[in-house]
């Protein structure tokens, strides 16, 4: 509609200009240098437009090779995009070969030539091409110098997946600069340590952790993974004084985190530590935990005591399966049979669980009911192995 109106503007104004040039066409002149040239209007009209014509076409000329060089650059990055978005999809299936040509196709084009890079190198060293893996790293590094840290952890990140745990240690040794790669070193060298059990050099770290913390927000999980793995080292060792000064050097604000508690109470109970009640039932009101309360059943305490002790919380978690067992295990202690047994029995028919069915196959064995304390064993070991084992071929035949 609009291409029609402004045709119709353009004839009607062109047939105006052409009955004013029939009467009278007038004409231009111009002196150049004693140079007198004499030309109708129309025809000066139509040198200027074909003079601009000329221009125009002498301009795009000259920008026509930049621009198909834009042209083929941008065709050349949606196709680099694609590819880098084909390459995420065959690594999320597991087509790591594939994904790996397709994350290096065309990787001079990519906006993101730093993201195919590191990519292509978990690509390959899902493959166990580690040589390639370290030479896409390489690569990475000399595209983008300033994101070097970046790279440095990854590469230290994968060294560790494929258990190259001095070389991961000696990537690490590359790093520099900013708080946020320190933590995230702080977080592989722990992974190192703990997989080397290098327990000291784990322990080393807290202080760098703590200095650390001072300068950005770095959180506790850390450190408390840390305070955690090593308390489970110590809890091994079944040394209630190790124990105990290991607990005074853990922040307070890391005391209530059940990865310590468990393993802390644990070890004190097997070292034949006394005088644990009150403490223990204070960390289970904190935090109401199946493996504190197993640990309460485990006391040296009386079991008289903590028996009216479980039985108060059992009037407000009647249906917990651990506390039943709890209840269960110190009412064998005090012989309690009746009530041991209908503790044990309530909390299999809550929650069946490999513990419970052995304790209960000890109280019916105390018992006299053998087969059924056989029954019991059998259903408590089918929890923890295949109930299906594969049969025996007939060892009678040669």
């Amino acid at each position: 509609m609009k291409i029609s109106v402004l045709l119709l503007l353009s004839l009607a104004g062109g047939a105006l200009i052409a009955q004013l040039l029939l009467r009278d066409t007038g004409y231009v002149l111009i002196n150049f240098q004693g140079y007198l040239v004499e030309l109708s209007v129309p025809l000066t009209v139509f040198l200027l437009a074909l003079a601009y014509i000329l221009v125009r076409l002498l301009v795009r000329a000259v920008r026509a090779p930049r621009k198909l060089g834009e042209a083929a650059g941008r065709i050349g990055q949606r196709r680099a995009s694609r590819n880098f978005t084909r390459g995420l999809i065959e690594i999320a299936e597991g087509n790591w070969a594939r994904a790996e040509r397709m994350l290096t196709r065309g990787i001079r084009n990519s906006e993101t030539p730093l993201l195919n890079y590191l990519a292509a190198a978990r690509a390959a060293q899902n493959q166990g091409a580690y040589k390639r893996r370290d030479r896409w790293l390489e690569m990475a590094r000399e595209q983008s110098p300033d994101t070097a840290n970046a790279v440095l952890l990854t590469q230290a990140e994968l060294q560790i997946d494929h258990r190259q745990y001095q070389d991961a240690r000696n990537t690490l040794a590359k790093l520099r600069g900013a708080q946020a790669s320190e933590l995230h070193a702080l977080a592989l060298k722990s992974r190192i340590y703990r997989k080397t059990s290098d327990w000291e050099s784990l322990k080393s770290l807290l202080p760098m952790l703590r200095k650390l913390r001072k300068k950005s927000a770095a959180d506790d999980n850390l450190e408390r993974d840390i305070f955690a793995v090593l308390m489970e080292q110590a809890r091994a060792n079944k040394d209630g004084e190790a124990l105990d000064g290991f607990w005074k050097q853990i922040p307070a604000a890391l005391r209530s985190e059940l990865l310590i508690l468990r393993p802390y109470f644990g070890g004190l109970i097997a070292a034949g530590r006394h005088g644990l009640e009150p403490r223990l039932r204070k960390a289970v009101r904190v935090s109401w935990d199946a493996e504190l309360i197993d640990h309460y059943g485990q006391l040296e305490t009386k079991a008289a005591t903590l028996i009216v002790r479980v039985e108060g919380w059992l009037t407000e978690r009647s249906e917990d399966p651990c506390l039943l067992r709890t209840a269960g295990r110190l009412c064998m202690k005090e012989k309690l049979w009746g009530k041991a047994r209908s503790y044990l029995e309530t909390s299999i028919g809550i929650r069946p669980n490999p513990v419970t069915y052995q304790l209960y196959g000890q109280l019916l064995e105390r018992l006299g009911e053998s087969v059924a304390a056989a029954d019991a064993f059998r259903l408590g070991l089918n929890l923890v192995s295949p109930a299906d084992l594969p049969a025996l071929e007939n060892l009678s035949q040669s």
